[in-house]
């Protein structure tokens, strides 16, 4: 059994109180470039059902937040195709860092600084629970993936690139 940490209010986990959502914590040794590999890795769970959030934007600099599982890589040209835009890249990590207001790595869909439309694989929510990060570096929370549509308004897409 994992020793659980409490980890101190984010703007993600104050979001999900206010509007009632059980989540579990699960804190991990946050590792530079170690991304869902990693924390996966070292919480035991499968990197399929771990969350990564992806701060992008459309031609126009519009940013747009993508919700993919950790072991797929999204495919940019399919995601502008279905939301209409002429295309999709992610943002560099200062300027993701502006629009959600958390630190690369540690970037939660819940609570960001600018509001910005949500986009979910949408074979995630397929999923009975996922891991997602919960504000900070080496720290996710567990949640039900349809609190992303309940709650963020997050519209399923299907931009998993096939490797």
């Amino acid at each position: 059994m994992a020793r659980k940490e409490h980890v101190s209010e984010t703007p993600a986990t104050q979001l999900l109180r206010r509007h009632g959502v059980a989540f579990t914590e699960h804190v991990y040794d946050y590792v530079e470039h170690g991304g869902t590999a990693e924390s996966s890795r070292q919480l035991g769970v499968d990197e399929h059902a771990v969350v990564k959030t992806l701060v992008m934007q459309d031609q126009d600099a519009k940013p747009l937040v993508v919700l993919m599982h950790g072991d797929r890589q999204v495919s940019t040209k399919n995601l502008a195709r279905q939301i209409g835009a002429k295309k999709v890249e992610p943002c560099k990590p200062e300027v993701a860092q502006r629009h959600s207001g958390y630190l690369v790595g540690g970037t939660s869909p819940f609570g960001t600084r600018k509001e910005m439309p949500v986009y979910v694989e949408e074979t995630v929510l397929q999923l009975p629970r996922i891991c997602i990060n919960g504000g900070r570096r080496g720290y996710l929370v567990g949640i039900d993936p349809q609190v992303l549509v309940a709650l963020l308004k997050a519209r399923p897409v299907q931009c998993a690139s096939v490797d």
